[in-house]
């Protein structure tokens, strides 16, 4: 019995033809609104100033260019793995059917640390800047986890706040995938928005002689680096702005729910990298415009936006209040985008019979996997209410860019082994896009610290005891 065994197109697809799943409501334009929830978070606002600060100064719009690029690979063999298998699962779906059934159980375990993990995170986050929002009107013990202690030595006890926005977007996704998705469309209205009027209001302040030089030149006190100043500077601020893009393979999850999924899938996934990538380098360009860079390294990363407002944009001190609320709107929605995309990653997952039955059992009258969204809620609460949001962080990374490798390995495999297939959307040079995707991912990876690596890899022991234990003999493809 193999552990590479595939499922085919044809099962797939009849598979889903013939069960009464998920609603068909999500139309293009939803799903490139999904796209934009999970990718403009707190990544605008606080990696643009850090990326400007350590590495590209004002030449930081070049590096979201070149973060774009890297995302672009991966997001060319998405588009035509989700237009061609339109079944929620994403990467895991793609690899069942691409590299087998191990392969897939692997990437489906990874994509927990990024959505999971990447929920909880987020949500330890939206707790922080609720209670800045606030004038810290909430109690330290109510808002910090027990293995955390302020300056005065009060010990936190549970994060009550981080627990209640998950709450209320579990509540959401239960409802159903159309009401979740206007939800998060008027949060993308309201975030974009003020980056827009950020954009708009700051290009009035831009002092040319803060993009002189462009490039931050060599001998700069603390950027004897290589990647550091210069070009090079350039490619160190992409590293560090490239999670800013995350979440764009998230629209993937939803592609059982999408109405004509051969078109819309496409266009909702690369539409979203396109107009987050417009909106990164207009907004880092008049951020470094209206103040230097050099003053990022001080201001404080967070805050960074606030400072620029409130130092050089007389009469705007309105506009840092709208940052923060646009910060816990982008956070709002990418915690609704990642529940989501877990929920549909679980629920193929048990259809297959690796995952219990519970995953994909579907609300009678809601047809959305309520089961699967309670079990999630207490686990994800768990770790939002009682552990320390810096722990995950970069775990949620190196699942989506593991997912990467794959996707893109995945185009090469199937345009080798069935060449003969409708696509109707293809990668273009492959396997030269493919082969790039792989490099730019896996560099990323190598890159995390070593901790976050020797946890991803216990991550995996877990995964391959969960999967001999019980997803190899309660596999579909084993009966």
């Amino acid at each position: 019995m193999s552990l590479f065994r595939k499922k085919s197109i044809e099962q797939l697809l009849g598979n889903s033809a013939n069960e009464k799943g998920l609603k068909k409501t999500l139309g293009a334009g939803s799903l490139i609104a999904l796209g934009i929830g999970a990718i403009i978070g707190a990544g605008l606002f606080v990696r643009t100033a850090a990326a400007s600060a350590e590495a590209a100064g004002p030449a930081v719009t070049l590096s979201f260019v070149v973060a774009a690029i890297g995302c672009l690979f991966a997001g060319l063999c998405y588009a035509e793995f989700a237009a061609m298998i339109p079944i929620a699962g994403s990467a895991y779906t793609y690899a069942y059917a691409t590299m087998g059934e191990l392969v897939a159980w692997v990437i489906g375990w990874a994509l927990i640390m990024e959505y999971a993990l990447g929920a909880a995170t987020v949500s330890i986050a939206w707790s922080e800047y609720l209670n800045n929002l606030v004038g810290g009107a909430i109690p330290y013990q109510w808002c910090h986890s027990p293995f955390e202690a302020s300056a005065a030595g009060v010990s936190g006890i549970m994060n009550l706040p981080a627990l209640f926005i998950l709450l209320m977007l579990t509540l959401l996704l239960i409802k159903g995938t159309q009401e979740s998705a206007f939800v998060n469309a008027i949060i993308v209205f309201i975030k974009v928005a003020i980056v827009l009027i950020f954009i708009a209001v700051g290009w009035g302040f831009i002092n040319p002689a803060n993009h002189t030089p462009y490039l931050i030149p060599k001998g700069v006190a603390g950027h004897e680096g290589i990647f550091k100043y210069g070009w090079g500077g350039v490619l160190g601020g992409a590293a560090i702005v490239f999670f800013a893009f995350i979440g764009f393979d998230a629209v993937s999850t939803a592609a059982q729910e999408a109405k004509n999924p051969k078109r819309d899938m496409p266009i909702g996934i690369l539409g979203s990298l396109a107009v987050c990538t417009v909106l990164y380098v207009l907004f880092s360009y008049v951020l470094t415009g209206v103040a230097n860079w050099s003053e990022f390294e001080h201001a404080g990363k967070e805050a960074s936006v606030a400072y620029a407002i409130k130092t050089y944009m007389t009469g705007y001190g309105w506009l840092a209040t709208a940052v923060t609320v646009a910060i816990l709107a982008g956070f709002s929605s990418v915690i609704l985008v990642m529940l989501m995309g877990q929920s549909r990653v679980f629920y193929s997952m048990s259809k297959d019979g690796l995952l219990p039955a519970v995953f994909s059992d579907l609300h009678p009258k809601f047809s959305t996997p309520h089961k699967s969204n309670w079990i999630l809620f207490v686990f994800v609460g768990l770790f939002a209410a009682f552990v320390p949001g810096s722990i995950a962080g970069d775990l949620t990374s190196f699942g989506t860019l593991f997912a990467f490798v794959l996707v893109s390995a995945g185009i090469w495999i199937m345009r080798r082994a069935e060449p003969n297939l409708e696509r109707p959307f293809k990668t273009p040079l492959v396997p030269l896009v493919p082969i790039l995707g792989i490099l730019v991912c896996a560099g990323m990876i190598v890159a995390l610290d070593i901790t976050t690596l020797k946890a991803a890899g216990l991550w995996m022991l877990i995964g391959f005891v969960v999967y001999f234990s019980y997803g190899k003999k309660h596999s579909k493809l084993n009966k």
